[in-house]
């Protein structure tokens, strides 16, 4: 064998050998799932003559997220709180406790590196109200538009922390009583929130 194909050979050998190492360096799993504790902070509006806003609460959201390549990728959450809705009415104030359930969707983008992990989401979804102890009200679903950022640290290649942003923009609940309903008041709910994840 000639000293140009021996080289070839090596040379061929090396690059072969070193592909598996260099595809360790920067493992990229698809999933992951996370548990956070969250707090609800909503902006009172005043519409109509009625002014609504809700007691500032905490809860907890789980969420999955998929991606798709190393920025791009989609995520479902699922989050509860319980707190209570307040109007201002001619009348008096009025106050309703109820448990509210969330339930999105978003595109997310993120920004991979070793450490964290940056990302942005946007996306749409669902919050449903349902009133406890007040006779009369009605369970209510209100369609939402949801945006964030945060950030994965990363403690190991599985195992992570996730702190985010998130605020909803939506409509403010009425529970179907007549002294409620009038003009739209859209309102905006602000969430952040902190946990665990894995990544599979």
């Amino acid at each position: 064998m000639s000293g140009k194909k021996m080289f070839a050979v090596v040379v061929a050998g090396v690059t072969l050998a070193a592909i598996p190492a260099f595809s360790q360096e920067d493992v990229t799993y698809k999933s992951d799932a996370t548990v956070q504790a969250l707090g609800s902070f909503v902006k009172s509006t005043n519409s109509g003559g009625v002014e609504q806003g809700e007691t500032n609460s905490g809860g907890v959201l789980a969420s999955y997220r998929y991606y798709f390549d190393r920025h791009n990728g989609v995520e479902v959450n699922y989050g509860y709180a319980l707190n209570s809705q307040t109007y201002g009415l001619t009348g008096g104030p009025l106050e309703l406790k109820n448990n509210a359930h969330e339930a999105t969707a978003d595109y997310v983008f993120r920004f991979p590196s070793k450490r964290f992990r940056p990302f942005a989401l946007a996306g749409t979804g669902a919050l449903v109200f349902d009133p406890t102890g007040f006779t009369g009200a009605g369970s209510q679903a209100r369609a939402a538009f949801v945006y964030g950022a945060g950030a994965d640290f990363n403690f190991s290649n599985h195992i992570f922390m996730r702190a985010e942003y998130r605020g909803f923009v939506y409509s403010s609940p009425t529970f179907g009583l007549t002294e409620l309903i009038g003009p739209g008041r859209v309102t905006h709910r602000a969430e952040p929130s902190i946990g665990f994840g894995y990544r599979f």
